[in-house]
């Protein structure tokens, strides 16, 4: 008689079955992330100033994985504004490579708590106008950080108050939102090696033919015309408000809102003064400097007593009419009256 003998298999107990697709679900995760930030680095590495240019279909590939380990501040660019110096779009750009240059540099070492947590990336609106629309911008200048697990929604706007300290901003607000350190910001010298090199050169060579001409009195120091310039110009620039200008790097004119074809060179509002009523202001100014000078250091040696008193009065007229336009700018652009106060005996 024959025996079979039959082979049962005890099942296999769930909990570890369960364990066990945990554990591949998070090591293909973690597979995924580190992909995300291997790819990031190697474009990192490829840009110039470490910045990463970034469109709509990568915008869409790093943002899609909300376990993301690393975070992504963005810089939302458009070439075509470049040319609106009152965007300052180019020196904030210049400005946030600048940070991203200094926070690679200073967290080189992959021991940094700080090594790979954060991409500096770019989007230009002329190829990612969805990537404006994801996250709402309709207006620049504009900067957004997205954290790790963040959604374009959640990210965070840095504020317009914020751009006034340029790089040193964008770091502060990179530190206050991520906790990551940024480091001390490697602005590039002034002047290159080899300009140093070339300027020194050119001094060593031109110091014997200076000496020379010091000591026989015939620089541009010892020229009186040079000074007189050097005095005009100085009087220009303090009364055209030029270094206003210089700091808070106003424009010479804007264009009109509700015209674009034409150019506004007077700005009526006191909150904002152009270039070009700084230097008109100026102009006038100069012009009463320059005649009051005339009159005392020049028509008075004039010995004819006829010529000496239609100069005056040509120049009085000249300066009265300017100081009147300036007078009335004022008035125009602040909204306050200025006038002369007349006796009441006199209306």
């Amino acid at each position: 008689m024959r025996k079979t003998l039959t082979l049962t298999m005890s099942p296999i107990p769930k909990l570890p079955l369960l364990l066990l697709l945990i554990s591949a679900l998070l090591s293909l995760t973690a597979s995924a992330e580190s992909d995300l930030v291997s790819e990031l680095q190697s474009l990192q590495s490829r840009s110039k100033s470490g910045v990463i240019r970034l469109t709509d279909h990568s915008v869409s590939r790093f943002l899609t994985s909300t376990s993301r380990p690393f975070s992504l501040l963005i810089f939302f660019d458009a070439a075509k504004l470049h040319e609106k110096s009152e965007l300052h779009l180019t020196d904030l750009r210049r400005e946030f490579g600048l940070v991203a240059e200094s926070f690679i540099s200073n967290n080189a070492d992959p021991a940094s708590p700080s090594h790979s947590k954060l991409f500096f990336c770019d989007v230009e609106f002329q190829d990612s106008q969805s990537s404006f629309a994801l996250f709402g911008v309709n207006s620049l200048p504009h900067i957004r950080l997205v954290g790790p697990g963040q959604n374009p929604k959640e990210s965070l706007q840095m504020e317009q108050g914020d751009f006034a300290r340029l790089a040193e901003s964008m770091s502060e607000f990179i530190e206050s939102k991520t906790k990551l350190t940024v480091g001390p910001i490697h602005r590039p010298p002034m002047f290159s090696r080899n300009q140093i090199i070339l300027a020194v050169m050119a001094w060593l060579i031109w110091t014997p033919f200076i000496v020379k001409k010091a000591i026989t009195g015939r620089t541009l120091l010892h020229d009186p015309r040079v000074w007189l310039s050097g005095a005009v110009f100085v009087y220009f620039f303090s009364v055209s408000g030029a270094m206003h200008n210089i700091i808070r790097k106003m424009p010479m004119f804007l264009v009109d809102r509700n015209d674009p074809s034409k150019l506004v060179f007077f700005y009526q509002g006191s909150g904002m003064q152009l270039g070009t009523e700084g230097f008109a202001v100026g102009f006038l100014y100069t012009i009463v400097g320059l005649l009051l000078a005339f009159l005392t250091r020049v028509l008075v040696k004039v010995r004819n007593v006829n010529a000496q008193r239609v100069v005056m009065l040509v120049a009085l007229a000249v300066s009265f009419w300017a100081v009147k336009k300036v007078v009335s700018l004022d008035n125009w652009k602040t909204g306050y009256g200025i006038h002369a106060f007349w006796p009441t005996s006199w209306n």
